[in-house]
Formats: structure tokens, C-alpha cells, sequence
């Protein structure tokens, strides 16, 4: 897939995702988020070619002009989409998987200094709440969700629904929406 194909992707996840998405141009020229993963691509292939120094420059710099930190090591699928963004980190060890979506305020951090694995891995079709925190080398199964301001500090099923401090996983109701989930009160703090 070209270049341009997968920012074509990226924009209509990204409208597929955000109602008050308007126009393609509108999310290409206004989104920081979206930014940020367009700049997070070009830091990552300088990380992987172990151009460390000009990998962090980059990230540093979309950083500084998105409110958005995700570490040139992190691994991010496709179709990840980040809504309003500020905020968000995302650390060395993260692994992102496909048509994932982020709220503003989300932590995918670590919880130890030691070297290896030390940051979360989310499945395909995670969706994250705002503020949430998800700490530490576990697992987040595919098309689970974590309500806003839930604090993650252990493994969870597929298809699961996670809240609270600290957030503890349910199952997910058959035809239960995403969206309704991240923005009913039932489900945030």
C-alpha cells in the first residue's frame, strides 16, 4: 500500500470514527491527531533503521505540534485513530493493533524501569475512553473497551468492557455499541 493510500485510510477511518468530521480536507489540514500518527510512521522507520537520534527529534517535534507523545518504537496498526488528541502518550514498548481509537488524555505507559516489554499491547478494534490509564505489559483483547478515566493494570478477554479504579473487565453485551459504551455515564467515573 503507497503512501497516499494509507493517509487515504487514515482519513477515512478518521471520518468513519469522529461525526463532526465534516470533509476529507478538513480532517487531513485540522486533526493533530492524525498528525501525530502521519509523524509517528516517519519516526518509527527512522527507529527501526537505528536512527534513534533523529527518530526521537521527530517525535519530539510532533510532540511539541500535536500535544500528542508516541515513542518511535511503538508499534501502531492501521486505521488507529486518536480524537482530539492532546495528551495522549504512548510509550516505547506499545503495541497497537488495527482500527483502534483513542480519547484524549490516554496513557499507554509502563509501570517498571526495567529493559524489555514494558507497555501494553491493545487488540483490533480496542476503543479507549478519555483519561483512561492502561499501564504495564498486558493485554487488552480485541474490540474490548476501557471507559473513560478507567486505570488498566491487568490482562482482559476479548470483547470485554473495563472500568473503574482499578478497572475490572466485564463481558461485552451482544450489539452493545462502542460508542454509546465511551460516553454513557454508566461507564465512565
Amino acid at each position: 500500500m503507497s503512501m497516499i493510500d494509507r493517509m487515504r485510510e487514515d482519513i477515512a477511518a478518521a471520518r468513519l470514527r469522529d461525526p463532526a468530521a465534516r470533509t476529507a480536507a478538513e480532517v487531513a489540514l485540522l486533526y493533530p491527531g492524525l498528525h501525530a500518527i502521519w509523524a509517528h510512521r516517519v519516526s518509527h522507520r527512522l527507529w527501526q533503521r537505528r536512527l534513534r537520534l533523529l527518530a526521537r527529534a521527530t517525535s519530539q517535534i510532533s510532540r511539541w505540534l500535536t500535544g500528542v507523545e508516541i515513542h518511535p518504537g511503538a508499534r501502531i496498526g492501521r486505521r488507529f485513530f486518536i480524537d482530539h488528541g492532546m495528551g495522549v502518550v504512548i510509550g516505547e514498548t506499545a503495541e497497537v493493533g488495527d482500527d483502534v481509537m483513542l480519547y484524549h488524555g490516554v496513557t499507554l505507559g509502563g509501570r517498571t524501569r526495567d529493559a524489555g516489554k514494558r507497555h501494553p499491547t491493545l487488540g483490533d478494534g480496542v476503543a479507549v475512553g478519555a483519561g483512561a490509564k492502561i499501564l504495564g505489559p498486558i493485554t487488552i483483547g480485541a474490540h474490548s473497551v476501557v471507559g473513560a478515566n478507567a486505570v488498566v493494570t491487568k490482562d482482559a478477554p476479548a470483547d470485554s468492557v473495563l472500568v473503574g479504579i482499578p478497572a475490572r473487565p466485564r463481558a461485552r453485551a451482544a450489539r452493545e455499541d462502542t460508542r454509546a459504551l465511551l460516553t454513557a455515564p454508566d461507564y465512565s467515573i
